[in-house]
């Protein structure tokens, strides 16, 4: 008896099945912009980096709009924004400095300096 197999899947299927996921993270994206922006109006950037302080775990957060400059400089404004991100990635390692791009909904290490101010900078960069 001949029992039929499928010798390869079916483009339909596949199409509908992209097209719902794409739907799906462009409503993500589409969330997360909205929400950072009624934490801080203009926010489309957010920086997070792990520090010790007096050998306390900290966490800086910078909430930065189009042009750069930083949104909001209130904590509660940050602890909303780093909760947010922490929600929304709960896989990723927050021991790693990471930035959120909500124009495209990306979440990458963050390779940039740390701002002088925070005095991070080891001895042997600083020499």
């Amino acid at each position: 008896m001949n029992i039929p197999q499928r010798t390869r899947p079916l483009r339909a299927a596949e199409a509908i099945a992209g097209r719902r996921r794409a739907t799906d993270r462009a409503e993500f994206v589409r969330v997360m912009a909205s929400q950072l922006d009624q934490i801080a109006p203009g926010t489309v950037r957010v920086v997070v980096a792990p520090l010790v302080v007096e050998d306390t775990p900290r966490t800086w957060v910078e909430l930065i709009g189009a042009a750069g400059q930083v949104t909001s400089s209130s904590a509660e404004q940050c602890r909303a924004a780093f909760g947010l991100l922490s929600r929304a990635f709960p896989a990723a390692d927050w021991s790693r400095p990471r930035e959120y791009d909500a124009r495209a909904g990306v979440l990458a290490v963050h390779t940039r300096p740390a701002p002088a101010a925070l005095g991070l900078d080891t001895a042997e960069v600083a020499r």
